[in-house]
């Protein structure tokens, strides 16, 4: 660890990185990059550690939420509101219904690569690479279009930045104050049986309020009624876009990797003698790895011994993404050799990705009760080796949109054509995200 710096990972084997066709323009794309500022702060990185360490100890719960992956054309104050109002509900009634806080992190200002499973793909019987994300080429299935492009690191960086602006005013100035919890209701939400629920228990927080303020309590003083703290991550896979933005930290002297508050590395990039892991292993900010079906104890622990070699409570995340039908299995015994190693982990479960198929029409979608089964079974594991189920990741929106079957609305296939809008893989929707919400708070009350 004395002798890493950001540039280690280079000489490593390096895992899903765009083949840029013009190394010039790579180098300085990479060089203006090194000179911009940082988009979020040591501290606040810190400040997210401590939050983790109280999830690690059984007093809080994660919440990890946001886009699949980030697009260069949907880019409105809207779509990041509205997305954000989803989030809020969903740690409303996780808090109102199991009194547990919710540390709140989002897949959002830089989540704009995606590892794929093959490097090509065959479209109008013409073989063309696959999307790996706006921030390497554009999405349109065409040659030119899957050039990568080393300006687009830029163009995220500066999206990466007026996202977070927005971020910082909506959860600090006022959108994020308890007081509007109604307003966070979609009028496409607000109609659902969900949505009913959720005003339910908005209208019991006003009420809440009006009785602390007729007892004489100052809410205006009272700063967490007001405001929230959240925080942004995303999968640490363009390792250049990475590396140029890690910083020394003036305060303490480590390095931090200022695209995010938490950066993960993959389930395809998670070699612990690869380049990604050696590049979490020397940054300071919290960091996670997401473990698929393959991952076996030896395989966790090697990555706990490179990423949480002091045994950190809120250092290490580690994201099971197992599979509806087999999380009850696989989970307990890594959970219980982690354990038995010292490692003060977070546990959390990605339930989306492990569900994913292709439709009869040749669109990627999940069932909500296969989600919705993988948490529950995730939680069944955790009860059987006494290990705090401690969050939950998945990708959604806060638009209607007609990506993931089931929920509510009761999408059927048919229904995937009306508004499937994501560059990527398939996300719920708010109605949908609600619903897990729920299933999330009966969860943790019956633990």
């Amino acid at each position: 660890m004395s002798e890493w710096t950001p540039s280690t990972w280079r000489a490593l084997p390096a895992e899903q990185q765009p083949e840029w066709p013009d190394e010039h323009a790579l180098e300085q794309a990479l060089k203006t990059l090194s000179t911009l500022p940082p988009l979020v702060f040591a501290g606040e990185a810190r400040a997210l550690r401590a939050a983790l360490a109280q999830v690690a100890a059984g007093k809080a719960f994660l919440l990890q939420a946001g886009d699949c992956s980030e697009s260069f054309n949907d880019f409105t104050a809207d779509s990041i509101r509205d997305k954000l109002k989803v989030i809020l509900q969903m740690a409303v009634v996780l808090t109102y219904g199991t009194g547990t806080p919710v540390v709140k992190l989002g897949r959002i200002a830089g989540q704009f690569a995606k590892p794929r499973s093959a490097p090509y793909e065959v479209v109008n019987g013409v073989q063309i690479p696959s999307f790996r994300g706006h921030m390497v080429h554009d999405d349109a299935p065409t040659p030119e279009a899957r050039r990568p492009d080393p300006s687009r690191l830029i163009a995220a960086y500066h999206q990466s930045a007026s996202t977070l602006n927005l971020l910082r005013a909506f959860t600090k100035g006022g959108f994020a104050d308890l007081s509007q919890v109604h307003m966070w209701n979609q009028q496409f939400v607000a109609s659902s049986r969900q949505g009913q629920r959720y005003e339910a228990i908005a209208g019991e927080i006003d009420r809440a309020l009006r009785f602390m303020a007729a007892c004489g309590i100052d809410l205006r003083a009272e700063e967490s009624l007001h405001q929230v703290d959240f925080y942004t991550s995303h999968e640490a896979l363009v390792l250049g876009y990475e590396e140029a933005l890690t910083r020394r930290d003036s305060l303490t002297g480590a390095w931090y990797d200022t695209s995010a508050h938490l950066l993960w590395v993959g389930d395809r990039t998670r070699q612990p003698e690869g380049a990604h892991v050696n590049f979490l292993s020397g940054v300071g900010n919290p960091v996670a790895a997401k473990l698929g079906p393959e991952a076996t104890a030896e395989d966790v622990l090697a990555l706990c011994r490179i990423l949480d070699p002091g045994r950190e409570p809120g250092r290490l995340t580690l994201i099971a993404r197992l599979g509806a039908g087999r999380v009850e299995r696989l989970l307990p015994p890594l959970q219980e050799a982690v354990r038995a190693a010292g490692h003060p982990v977070v546990w959390v479960c990605d339930p989306m990705h492990a569900n994913t198929f292709m439709s009869d029409g040749g669109r990627k979608t999940r069932r909500l009760d296969d989600v919705l089964a993988e948490i529950s079974g995730f939680f069944s594991a955790c009860r059987v080796t006494g290990s705090w189920p401690g969050g939950v990741h998945v990708e959604l929106t806060g638009d209607s949109v007609t990506e993931c079957l089931g929920g509510a609305e009761e999408i059927v296939e048919d229904d995937l054509e009306l508004r499937y809008t994501t560059t990527c893989d398939p996300r719920l929707n708010a109605r949908q995200s609600l619903d897990l919400a729920f299933q999330v708070a009966e969860l943790l009350r019956a633990g």
